[in-house]
């Protein structure tokens, strides 16, 4: 069992940076995909980023590449996601998430992890 605890959330100002981090309980968490999602009010679930058990590689959404790196502290069983030039439309709940991907499986469907955090809530104003 996995369990995943997200904090760093909070309000900003456009272009402002924040960092986000999930703590992962449960031995296995170390051998899994770890993910950033995000859901904003009305609008489906959608993968931010993903980080793969020894680090590399990682893959982001187009909307991030360039904003948000994704990383991960194989000590501490934590995934961090570091968001630069944040902007309005990133105003969203996140939550991070782990599982292994199946080969031909895209990182970005929900449903590849069964483990879920509570979610963090990141606003950014204009």
């Amino acid at each position: 069992q996995v369990q995943l605890v997200e904090s760093g959330g909070g309000s900003v100002q456009a272009g402002g940076p924040l960092r986000l981090s999930c703590a992962a309980s449960g031995y296995n968490a170390r051998y899994m995909h770890l993910a950033w999602f995000r859901q904003a009010p009305g609008k489906e679930r959608e993968g931010v980023a993903v980080i793969s058990p020894g680090g590399l590689p990682t893959y982001y959404a187009d909307s991030v590449k360039g904003r948000f790196t994704i990383s991960r502290d194989k000590d501490k069983n934590t995934v961090y996601l570091q968001m630069y030039s944040l902007k309005p439309e990133d105003t969203a709940m996140y939550f991070c998430a782990a599982g292994r991907i199946p080969y031909g499986v895209s990182w970005s469907t929900p449903g590849v992890f069964p483990y879920w955090g509570q979610g963090t809530q990141v606003t950014v104003s204009s």
